[in-house]
């Protein structure tokens, strides 16, 4: 290791190098970024170091990487998804209970590597609010039976964080599972029969496992080549693994049922079960964001509210700052513009022919009446008995549109993220006024880190339990849709102040933007959600359930798309919004930003042309 590169460098190559080896896998790419951990195909994704490298947070990171690690060499998916159920609550469980396996061969073997993973989980359920649990509520329980089975498998206790969940719970759940628990650690080595055992501990809680398909194929798996998509046997040792042993995660199981059990679910949703951690001050130099917590098997939270809206604000962007701090933000914009400039520009080249062909006027000619076809007079010149010929002009297939692009003015989109995002915003205005769209872009935020006046006020109170959004709003306008883009541009500078982006409450937000546009008297409303990130709010997450946030946005989602006018679209950048959006795209490379704003729109337009084509071709 060279002497000449900085600690960090070199504690992210030493990572990187360790991460190989317990994997055995020498093709894996190791990036550290502000992404999920996790891996996909055959990079995995590791939290991006603080530069001072606290040792807590070196343990954490180390432990994340060890994860995966052990994960690749111990996990083999193709088993995973056949033995998977299919109930509600019944794949979160499950999930928990292999990563517990894989984690427990390779504490066993390595002190070192067991003090790492205690770190990573610790961090985990702190950014999670479980060390503030105060009751036994069932968006816990898969938490609760990982961490008695890893007691079990290891001997180590509940790291602190995750005392009160364990408490809460081991009374009821020692005499149900205690010796479901024995039958695990005896199958540690074979992932099969371990699975098989896991079958037998969720159904020992009455949980639901769905249909239960996988028996029926595990049961004639016998007669089939003797297993001939099962793995080797794996002991503590180390085995062999079969080439299919990819890590990753099936979070998301409500969906893995309805594959076919030979068939594994897709690598890329390992940072979903694998969450990223890093220090909680959201000012310290490469903090990743929060994990994602995605508890959408849980039943719905009955109703969502607020502590108090008095401090909340919808503000329009020149008023957040000076003028001449408005007009530096906007020359700054104006540099990072010019390397964007031109591949951004080019699409946005294209989007504007296409808009404007629909918007194009046509005429029909040779009609027997109508307006006097003027470049036909000659044939009448030449013959006069010729007949006059006359056209008129169709109607025109585009509809009066206006766009609303929602952004993402969080923390975890400082840098280069947020940059891009005000950069595609500006040329997309420009491209769109000229094409007679209206345009409006709005951002959200909240005033305050950790809550602010809201949190004040509920303290004062008496804190009580389950208060709501627990933070003060901060909605911005950077561009109304009636307003023209020169007017407005400057406001977009806005976006690259220092302090300006902080926490994400994306439901209210998304409900916010929604009915502003809904009362547009424009026939057709598209709404663009940008975002990295799920809703993230310490404030309130430390004080309700885990998915409080989550839940919302779902509910405000499934709404929109199902109950209002308005088309609904969303680009995530670096974080599966494909699992809340039914439109959506994913983005891993920030850059690609512009470029998927321009396609989404260029095929919403597109689409509503043919749609319109086969209206009036029914109607003929």
């Amino acid at each position: 290791m060279s002497d000449d590169l900085s600690p960090v460098e070199q504690f992210k190559q030493a990572t990187s190098a360790t991460l190989r080896s317990i994997a055995e896998r020498d093709d894996i790419d190791v990036a550290f970024s502000n992404e999920p951990s996790g891996i996909t195909g055959t990079r995995a994704r590791v939290p991006f170091p603080s530069r001072d490298l606290p040792p807590d947070e070196v343990s954490q990171v180390r432990g994340e990487a060890d994860g995966i690690a052990l994960r690749l060499r111990y996990h083999d998916a193709a088993t995973h998804a056949r033995n998977m159920p299919t109930g509600d609550v019944a794949p979160l469980m499950f999930e928990a209970l292999e990563q517990a396996r894989v984690e427990a061969i390779g504490a066993r073997r390595m002190v070192g590597l067991s003090e790492n993973l205690a770190s990573a989980m610790e961090t985990r359920y702190r950014q999670q609010g479980l060390h503030r649990v105060k009751e036994r509520t069932e968006a816990t329980l898969p938490e609760a039976v990982r961490l008695l089975a890893r007691e079990q498998l290891t001997g180590a206790p509940p790291p602190p964080s995750g005392q009160a969940v364990y408490d809460h719970w081991k009374p009821i759940l020692e005499g149900k599972i205690g010796h479901a628990l024995e039958k695990l650690e005896s199958r540690i080595g074979d992932q099969q029969s371990y699975g098989e055992a896991v079958r037998d501990l969720l159904s020992d809680l009455d949980i639901d496992l769905g249909a239960d398909s996988n028996s029926e194929e595990m049961d004639g798996s016998d007669e089939e080549g003797d297993n001939a998509d099962s793995q080797p046997d794996q002991d503590e040792e180390g085995g062999e693994l079969s080439g299919e042993g990819e890590a990753m995660s099936e979070a998301m199981m409500g969906e893995a049922g309805e594959d076919d059990m030979g068939d594994s679910v897709p690598d890329d949703q390992l940072g979903e079960t694998m969450p990223m951690t890093g220090s909680e001050e959201p000012g310290d130099p490469g903090t990743p964001w929060r994990p994602e917590n995605d508890l959408s098997n849980i039943p719905k939270e009955p109703f969502y509210k607020a502590y108090t809206e008095q401090f909340d604000e919808v503000v329009p962007a020149e008023t957040l700052c000076d003028a001449e701090e408005l007009g530096r933000l906007r020359q700054l914009l104006d540099q990072q513009l010019v390397s964007l400039q031109g591949l951004i520009g080019k699409l946005a080249n294209r989007l504007q022919r296409r808009l404007m062909a629909q918007q194009m006027r046509s005429w029909e000619f040779n009609l027997e009446e109508g307006l006097l076809d003027t470049s036909r007079l000659d044939r009448v010149v030449i013959n006069p008995l010729h007949a006059l010929s006359f056209k008129e002009e169709k109607d025109m297939e585009f509809r009066d549109t206006v766009v609303s692009l929602l952004i993402d003015n969080s923390g975890s989109m400082r840098g280069r993220p947020i940059s891009i995002a005000a950069m595609s915003a500006d040329i997309l205005a420009r491209t769109l006024e000229r094409c007679a769209v209206k345009v409006e872009i709005l951002g959200f935020t909240t005033r305050a880190w950790k809550g602010g006046q809201s949190r004040e006020r509920w303290i004062a109170d008496g804190k009580a339990t389950n208060p709501g959004r627990l933070n003060d709003l901060r909605h911005i306008v950077y561009k109304s849709a009636d307003a023209p883009w020169r007017r407005a541009r400057k406001n977009l500078g806005l976006m690259l102040r220092e302090g300006l982006l902080k926490e994400n409450i994306d439901g209210e937000a998304l409900l916010w933007a929604h009915n502003r546009i809904v009362t547009r008297p424009e026939e057709r409303r598209i709404l663009m959600v940008i975002s990295d990130g799920a809703p993230v709010d310490d404030s309130t997450l430390s004080v309700n359930p885990g998915n409080y946030l989550e839940r919302h946005l779902r509910d405000v989602i499934d709404y929109i798309e199902t109950r209002s006018p308005v088309e609904l679209v969303a680009i995530g950048i670096g974080h599966d919004v494909t699992r809340y959006y039914r439109r959506a795209v994913t983005i891993v490379d920030v850059d690609q930003l512009g470029g998927t704003m321009m396609d989404q729109l260029s095929d919403l337009f597109e689409e509503e042309t043919m749609v319109v084509s086969r209206r009036k071709r029914r109607a003929s």
